[in-house]
């Protein structure tokens, strides 16, 4: 066994050293060509080695950069679906009140030019329509009407429902003030409109007549027996009555109460009227004069 160690050593001994002799005769033979483009080649690849090492490091320094990157951009992820964000504030480009026609009716500035703005769904009596006197409670209605807008700004809502025009050129629309107030809505209201559909029913007329119905329950504005008595086709200075079957003037005093669910009046002799609230309690000094500013009211029957 060892002599086949032995002898198989000697082999590759031998083997090595015939191996040896020929690169050396190589070189001889060859001495300058393969010689250089061998070490070119040994360069080549030196070279090319170190940039493959120095690839791989700069790999491998960035694959724990992007996965310790990656729990950050998750924890975003999730911040930013937990935040709520607000719903978007409407913004309005509101405009210059330049002058009060009437209750209904102004002009605005609109980027430098002047229009007339006719209000959707209300009517006020009229003023200036040089075909008609001035109506009962125009007065009031123009003057409220300059007491919220006059030195305002407003904001404008169209209706398409309406077009955008009436046949006088007029802009039809709705107008708020910077502070919210709905001025259509608000003029009828207090009572110094009435509700106006024309034509085709508008996007707000189902409130706009809650709103006049408030207003006549209330006696409110030209809704009030003092005032037009709701009707406002009368010239101003007079005031519309119901028809009184009673015109006797009967002298003394008469009394009644100012509240609305109020039905009768009582003649100074008759005690009842003394159970009336003093906070509504209203005399007069002839029963025409009662009548006169509460047309409906009728005789108590405690007082026959």
């Amino acid at each position: 066994m060892f002599i086949m160690k032995t002898f198989l050593f000697k082999k590759i001994l031998f083997g090595i050293g015939v191996v040896f002799v020929l690169l050396i005769l190589i070189g001889i033979i060859f001495p300058t060509s393969d010689s250089e483009i061998s070490k070119r080649e040994i360069k080549n690849v030196e070279v090319d080695t170190r940039v493959a090492i120095s690839n791989l490091k700069e790999q491998e320094a960035v694959v724990p950069k992007v996965q310790n990157l990656s729990p950050k951009v998750e924890a975003t992820k999730e911040t930013v679906a937990q935040v709520k964000i607000p719903p978007a504030v409407p913004t309005y480009t509101y405009y210059s009140v330049t002058s009060v026609v009437d209750g209904d009716t102004l002009k605005v500035n609109i980027n430098g030019n002047t229009e007339t703005l006719r209000l959707i769904g209300m009517d006020t009596p009229e003023t200036v329509d040089p075909r008609k006197p001035v109506q009962c409670f125009g007065k009031e209605a123009s003057n409220k009407a300059k007491e919220l807008l006059t030195g305002k700004k407003v904001r404008i809502e169209k209706d398409p429902t309406q077009g955008e025009r009436d046949k006088y050129n007029r802009l039809l629309a709705y107008i708020y003030r910077e502070d919210g107030l709905f001025y259509n809505k608000y003029m009828i209201e207090i009572g110094y409109a009435h509700e106006y559909t024309y034509g085709t029913p508008y996007k707000y007329q189902a409130e706009f007549k809650v709103a006049q119905r408030s207003a006549q329950a209330s006696f409110a504005g030209l809704w009030s027996p003092n005032t037009c008595n709701g009707d406002t086709t009368s010239s101003a200075g007079t005031t519309t009555v119901a028809p009184v079957t009673q015109t006797t003037q009967t002298v003394g005093k008469f009394y009644t109460s100012s509240y609305s669910t109020s039905k009768y009046y009582y003649p100074a002799e008759c005690d009842d009227w003394k159970s009336l609230s003093v906070t509504y309690l209203k005399s007069f000094d002839s029963l025409d004069a009662l009548l006169l500013a509460y047309p409906s009211k009728a005789k108590s029957p405690q007082c026959d």
